[in-house]
């Protein structure tokens, strides 16, 4: 087995509100593995989204370490948080988060800006292809359904080649249809590139599909599912 892509030791999260702090992550300790895909699943309020923000430096741990392909997030402050993740991980939200003045392709195009590559344009365009928006690229997200815009957030996400993709409900807010393809568009992302596919979920056919399927409850890994032998 290779060394983990990330690694989290006895990470927690508190919050602190006006009712005091409160205790959001506890303990919590595990590796993933390049080209692996894992399901984080549990009721709501379990921590989930989380310990998806924590594995991409969206979220500070206040205590444990959490480190992403070899680096040490929790040494890192917000301005140097968003330089590492540039390039090296993509993030899936449940709201698409699509900046409404843009087109489909400048919305793709922006990260590849933001990452100094070239030929941003060109590669836009063949993100939004791979994703099935060919025709849609000029296209702003108010005039495209649920599922193109999700597509959109899939090909922005896709686009610079990042080693981990994260997601958070990426089909939540999705009909069955339009869900299947997004998930589809997901794995085939990682059998083609090799990416690192970490998912928040309630969707059960999507945990399936996983290699292995982490359970919270109250802060904590409740158990495991091993469905599939991981990537090595």
């Amino acid at each position: 087995m290779t060394d983990p892509v990330l690694s989290l030791s006895d990470v927690d999260l508190t919050l602190h509100g006006n009712a005091g702090p409160v205790a959001i992550l506890r303990g919590i300790s595990l590796d993933v593995h390049r080209g692996e895909t894992l399901g984080l699943v549990g009721p709501s309020g379990s921590g989930k989204s989380s310990l998806l923000m924590l594995m991409g430096g969206l979220e500070q741990a206040t205590g444990g370490t959490v480190r992403a392909l070899g680096h040490d997030l929790t040494n890192l402050d917000e301005d140097a948080l968003a330089r590492f993740r540039r390039g090296r991980m993509g993030v899936v939200f449940q709201s698409f988060h699509l900046i409404p003045t843009m087109t489909a392709l400048e919305n793709v195009a922006t990260p590849l800006e933001l990452a100094g590559q070239d030929d941003v344009f060109d590669r836009a365009a063949t993100e939004l292809r791979a994703v099935g928006l060919g025709a849609r690229m000029d296209h702003y997200p108010a005039q495209m359904s649920g599922g193109e815009q999700q597509r959109v957030a899939l090909a922005r996400a896709a686009a610079p080649r990042p080693a981990i993709l994260l997601a958070d409900e990426p089909t939540g807010n999705l009909d069955g249809a339009s869900g299947k393809a997004i998930m589809d568009l997901m794995f085939g992302l990682r059998d083609r590139h090799g990416t690192t596919l970490v998912l928040v979920t309630h969707a059960a056919d999507l945990a399936a599909r996983c290699d292995r399927v982490l359970r919270l409850r109250d802060g904590r890994i409740e158990g495991e599912d091993r469905l599939r032998r991981a990537a090595s």
